[in-house]
Parts: structure tokens; sequence; C-alpha cells
């Protein structure tokens, strides 16, 4: 397949997909997203390279030195809940 269409049915698919990601959203009395990743960059998780929303709770990837780390961090107070490396 050439590459051209396997980027068109990338596309497709991910737009198809998007509605169904898009209707979660932070619990009321969430913290903007851009104060938590400050929050979690001043904490020395920099760069921050994936955020994503499940289940109430925050999923980010980010650096900590040579280091990645899989965080699940509270919404409301930026409290990172769970902290794994990522191999």
């Amino acid at each position: 397949m050439k590459p051209i269409n396997k980027l068109i049915l990338a596309t497709i698919a991910a737009t198809a997909i998007h509605p169904a990601i898009a209707d979660e959203k932070p619990p009321p009395g969430a913290m903007a997203l851009s104060t938590v990743l400050t929050k979690l960059e001043q904490q020395g998780f920099t760069p921050i390279v994936e955020v994503d929303l499940d289940k109430g709770r925050w999923k980010v990837e980010a650096y900590k030195g040579d280091q990645k780390h899989e965080l699940e961090v509270d919404p409301n107070s930026a409290e990172i809940l769970s902290d794994k490396p990522d191999s």
C-alpha cells in the first residue's frame, strides 16, 4: 500500500473515533490542564510528550532525566496518583 493511502486511512480512522474521545471532560472543580502540566514540570517532568483524559484522570507520559514515565494525575489537585517507568 502506498504511504499516502496509509496516511489517508489513518486520518479517516482517527476522525471516526475522535467524537468518542472528545465526550470525556475533566470532573467539576478540575484545574486547568496548563496548571497541572506546569506543576508536573516544576517537579522535573519535562518534556511532557503525551496527555490523555481517561476515566476522569489525566494520563501523562513525560520524561524525568533520561527515563520516560507514565503518570496518572488527579485533575483537581495535580497530585501524582501513579508513577510507572515506561520501558
